[in-house]
């Protein structure tokens, strides 16, 4: 409180405690304080050091604590990439709004180095969807382009019934990310499950040759191996 009434505005708390269980009962206790007993003062982000561990594995372990348990700050000693990635994942999945799904960027992806011979999958920017589609068809070593359409982060069935997954805005799609150019021969694969809209999408992409893939992401190898 004094440091704040002096004018400094940029303040951070660093418990003096240290290991597992004292970084875990002082960050725990300070954030306690500051929100049930609302003792302002506490309300700063707090600075853990990890770095003070004996090894660098230690320190991994207590960084990861911290980042879990209020850790707003934290000072290593060690910041390897085997030390760094996991970290970041580690905070990027508990620092979302679990209302709003995680997304990947719209786009057309490429996977085994495609063609201009070689289809166009069509699935939403909902992240397990695209990584389930994309990881089969990378695995199966077959050439495809992936389109990845905006959908708010929604799945396909999801976004189908929602509307943010037709007809419209996959045409929209294949042109504004200029498909059509990249291919000879104009192939499109619909996910198995919005079969319905495959009439639409010849609609409103004349010259396009729009086929209804698999249901599953698992088949989707098998598919294109026969129905391709």
């Amino acid at each position: 409180e004094k440091i704040k009434a002096a004018g400094v505005d940029d303040i951070v708390i660093a418990p003096a405690q240290r290991g597992l269980h004292g970084t875990l009962m002082a960050n725990t206790t300070v954030r306690r304080m500051a929100l049930k007993q609302t003792f302002r003062a506490l309300g700063y982000p707090l600075l853990n050091l990890p770095g003070d561990a004996p090894t660098p594995e230690m320190e991994t372990i207590l960084a990861a604590q911290a980042i879990g348990k209020y850790g707003g700050f934290l000072l290593m000693d060690h910041f390897t990439p085997e030390t760094a990635y996991p970290l970041l994942v580690l905070r990027q999945n508990i620092y979302t709004d679990p209302q709003k799904p995680i997304q990947v960027q719209p786009g057309l992806y490429e996977i085994n180095n495609p063609g201009p011979e070689d289809p166009v999958l069509v699935t939403t920017n909902f992240s397990i969807t695209y990584f389930s589609v994309a990881n089969e068809v990378e695995s199966s070593g077959l050439p495809a382009w992936l389109l990845v359409t905006e959908a708010e982060g929604m799945s396909v069935l999801t976004a189908w019934a929602a509307g943010k997954f037709d007809a419209e805005r996959i045409a929209k799609d294949v042109k504004r990310f200029n498909v059509g150019q990249k291919l000879n021969r104009k192939r499109l694969v619909l996910p198995g499950h919005t079969a319905v809209l495959s009439g639409e999408v010849e609609e409103e992409l004349p010259g396009w040759e729009v086929r209804v893939g698999p249901r599953e992401a698992v088949d989707v190898p098998s598919f294109l191996k026969q129905a391709l």
